[in-house]
């Protein structure tokens, strides 16, 4: 395995963190419309926290899927089409929540349910799913020598499977709640710390139960059982200090302790598939492996050259845009064009 292929396995897991991190809360927060706001200005002010980001928090995972496709060609194309209906069905959910930000805007009062409906559901679909495939992805799936997935209905939706879809929506939901502690004034802001002081017990009783399933449905532990032991204990540590931080009001703790968490899952998993990218179920000689699923050194040299001179850029954009916007919403909302 060459550096420029191993170099290129960690900025694709850093583009899925960097999108969890972000996105979470974003997702998150299209949940809280439904289940934490009160009324249509509650409502309004909930959006209007990520209504300057969401967009480009999406983009991560846009550069993810394109790094992907450029550096592991073998990798994108046994993916793709082994999950094609839960990658569509991600794919759905992203458009109707994006959508719904921008009908929810223009419809009049007694038409924006629909849409306030659309992008919760869209916020939740999301995360679930990304959940079933991370999560059946590290199990192993039926894949032959050809990279070819050959998979029913119970490979993709399983006991892990399943409780990892649930609990990237509640780790998502929870990152959401404390974005929004953090961004808003009022009922809303106090509502969504009690929520988060609850669901945080609940959170402790999946992590259990997903550690106990990683150990059980994966070889994680025989593989890398320092680097699989220390992630576990991480994502469990960051999540009590998130938790206490929510009990003390210290809002930005609290929200960057449940935005690592998503990233210490994000690594936990990658780690984990080390040095493969795709396990069969089949067979240990059908896995494909990160020196066979790349593209050829001078396509890595070319893109590393363009990655390392844009990425700075980027990043310092992302954090001048978050800089920009931010301070707290209070109510009433003031939406554009209006005095």
């Amino acid at each position: 395995m060459s550096g420029l292929q191993l170099l290129w396995f960690f900025l694709i897991g850093l583009l899925f963190s960097g999108f969890f991190f972000l996105e979470g809360f974003d997702f998150g927060v299209g949940m809280a419309v439904q289940s934490l706001a009160h009324n249509e200005e509650e409502k309004d002010q909930i959006v209007h926290t990520i209504g300057p980001v969401w967009d480009g928090n999406e983009v991560w995972l846009l550069t993810a899927g394109g790094a992907m496709f450029a550096s592991f060609p073998y990798w994108y194309a046994s993916l793709f089409s082994g999950y094609y209906l839960i990658l569509l069905t991600i794919l759905f959910g992203l458009i109707i929540r994006g959508v719904s930000f921008e009908f929810r805007h223009k419809v009049e009062a007694h038409q924006k349910q629909l849409w306030n409906w659309t992008l919760t559901i869209g916020s939740t679909i999301v995360p679930f799913f990304f959940g079933v495939l991370f999560i059946s992805l590290v199990q192993g799936m039926p894949m032959d020598a050809d990279g070819n997935v050959w998979a029913s209905f119970g490979d993709y939706f399983n006991l892990f499977s399943i409780v990892g879809g649930v609990a990237m929506v509640l780790m998502s939901y929870l990152h959401g709640l404390n974005y929004i502690s953090l961004k808003t004034d009022g009922p809303v802001r106090e509502r969504a710390r009690n929520y988060a002081q609850f669901l945080y017990w609940v959170l402790y009783l999946g992590l259990v139960v997903f550690t106990l399933l990683l150990v059980l449905k994966t070889d994680f532990f025989q593989l890398h059982f320092i680097a699989s032991f220390a992630l576990t204990l991480l994502i469990v540590v960051l999540t009590v200090v998130a938790h206490v931080a929510i009990f003390k009001g210290v809002e930005l703790t609290a929200f960057l302790s449940s935005g690592l968490s998503l990233v210490a899952v994000v690594v936990l998993l990658f780690q984990g598939l080390f040095p493969r990218v795709m396990i069969s179920s089949i067979s240990a000689k059908y896995d494909l492996l990160i020196e066979k699923a790349s593209s050829s050194p001078y396509t890595l040299k070319i893109m590393s050259i363009v990655a390392l001179t844009l990425v700075p850029f980027v990043l310092a954009y992302t954090a001048w845009s978050y800089y920009i916007f931010r301070k707290r919403i209070a109510l009433p909302v003031v939406h554009a064009g209006e005095k």
